[in-house]
């Protein structure tokens, strides 16, 4: 697996238009885009700090992975995934995690935020951490 770099820290919150003035009003950063990924059920908020970004995420239905994440959290946000650039292809980063044992969450690359192809790894085989692999926006 060619990791190139982490693309972003993905971070739950309850409230979006709360996080993104904390992140603008306190850290002094600027949110880039909003986008909905409606199959997801999730809206998202990005800024960029350095070559990484942070994704802001908040659940659109009670049903989400963010709305879950946040329930079992006692109702708060928190770090919610690291995503991981790989340069050979989304495609070819899964084949080969399956390869050394690793359970996935996504058989193949599903499109992402930003436009990106993505796919998650279960945390039961990263140590605890949801994994999420996207396709190098410099390869793309």
């Amino acid at each position: 697996m060619d990791i190139s770099h982490i693309e972003h820290i993905g971070i739950a919150v309850p409230s979006l238009e709360e996080a993104i003035q904390f992140y603008e009003n306190i850290l002094g950063l600027k949110c880039f885009a909003i986008e909905e990924v409606a199959d997801q059920k999730v809206k998202t908020a990005f800024f960029q700090v350095g070559q990484t970004k942070i994704e802001l995420l908040e659940g659109t239905a009670p049903e989400s992975a963010i709305c879950k994440f946040i329930e079992k959290n006692g109702g708060r946000g928190g770090i919610q995934h690291v995503a991981f650039a790989v340069a050979d292809g989304v495609a070819n980063a899964l084949a080969e995690a399956e390869e050394k044992g690793c359970k996935l969450i996504d058989k193949a690359p599903r499109p992402g935020a930003e436009g990106l192809n993505i796919a998650f790894l279960h945390p039961k085989s990263t140590v605890g951490t949801l994994v999420e692999l996207c396709e190098d926006p410099k390869k793309k």
